[in-house]
């Protein structure tokens, strides 16, 4: 019988035969998969024997990352913001500098609670817009829950494929938000837009169409839609940017995630296409350029894709 090390030192060499740029993390991963533990106890009990079964399964889920398959597809789920999300072929994966927008968004709502609101005034109104796997929508209902202020925000979530919509009501679901989330199959946002909201968010696909070929063989296993952001990377988020002033309430924001080599070309989009506004890009913990914060008003000289410009 194969021990933890003995099978964890094998999948190592054979993830980095193979090419995975995590030989190690996905091999603890997948062997913590099979064992149904966690990668903790895979790294603290490595003579500890393996059983069949286990090995077995080991086995099967090493095979297919070999071959490029996302370790959360195996695994059937990815942590996001201190949470687990089911994740499969329907929807993107979330990625850890997303979490970067929903920090954006979670400030933004309650700083506007915290600023007080009249009595009787309707909830705060909050959409992600492409929620894919409802991931940054039900990480929001999460947190607002838990800061005990869910009741007063309206939490609505859109996406154009009805199988993301169905993964994304799964994950508000077992996350116990089923009821704090409203989601509406749209084409960003929906046909008719009779009250704004007072938060808009969004992690649109914005990869330019011919570098998609040339992400990591994992992404291959995902919706190309949800990655491809046209030829110049900016198209799907041009178009949502053109329904903002419809979409956003007065004295509302805008928060869009970006790659970080798109800092100057969303504040030029953004000039282009919504006179008036602001723009501020906010950058991720590494210092680069992650989010563009769109707000209804009068732009300053310089408020265009600066990053840290005055909002």
């Amino acid at each position: 019988m194969a021990t933890v090390r003995e099978l964890l030192l094998a999948g190592v060499n054979r993830l980095r035969a193979s090419g995975s740029e995590s030989p190690r993390l996905d091999a603890e991963l997948l062997l913590g998969h099979a064992l149904g533990a966690d990668r903790t106890v895979v790294i603290g009990h490595p003579e500890a024997p393996v059983g069949s079964s286990a090995a077995d399964r080991f086995e099967t889920d090493l095979r297919r990352r070999e071959i490029g398959e996302p370790v959360a597809y195996i695994r059937g789920f990815k942590e996001f913001y201190g949470l687990a999300f089911a994740t499969d072929r329907r929807a993107l994966i979330p990625r850890p500098e997303t979490e970067r927008l929903v920090e954006l968004a979670e400030d933004e709502v309650l700083r506007r609670l915290a600023d007080g609101r009249p009595p009787g005034s309707p909830a705060l109104r909050v959409l992600d817009v492409g929620t894919g796997a409802g991931t940054i929508a039900v990480a929001l209902a999460v947190a607002l829950r838990r800061r005990r202020v869910a009741d007063q925000v309206a939490l609505f979530a859109t996406d154009e494929s009805p199988e993301a919509l169905e993964l994304a009501r799964e994950n508000a679901v077992g996350h116990s938000v089923g009821d704090r989330v409203l989601f509406l199959e749209a084409d960003l946002l929906p046909p008719v837009v009779t009250t704004p909201w007072d938060v808009v968010v969004a992690n649109l696909p914005y990869v330019r169409s011919g570098a998609v070929d040339g992400l990591p063989i994992a992404a291959s296993f995902e919706p190309r839609a949800a990655l491809d952001g046209g030829p110049g990377g900016l198209e799907v988020i041009g178009r949502l940017l053109e329904r903002l002033p419809h979409a956003v309430a007065p004295g509302g924001v805008a928060l869009l995630e970006i790659g970080s080599d798109q800092g100057d070309a969303i504040g030029a989009l953004a000039a282009a296409r919504l006179p008036g506004w602001r723009c501020e890009v906010v950058p991720d913990l590494a210092g680069h350029p992650r989010v563009a914060r769109l707000r209804p008003g009068r732009a300053g000289p310089g408020a265009f894709g600066a990053p840290g410009a005055p909002s």
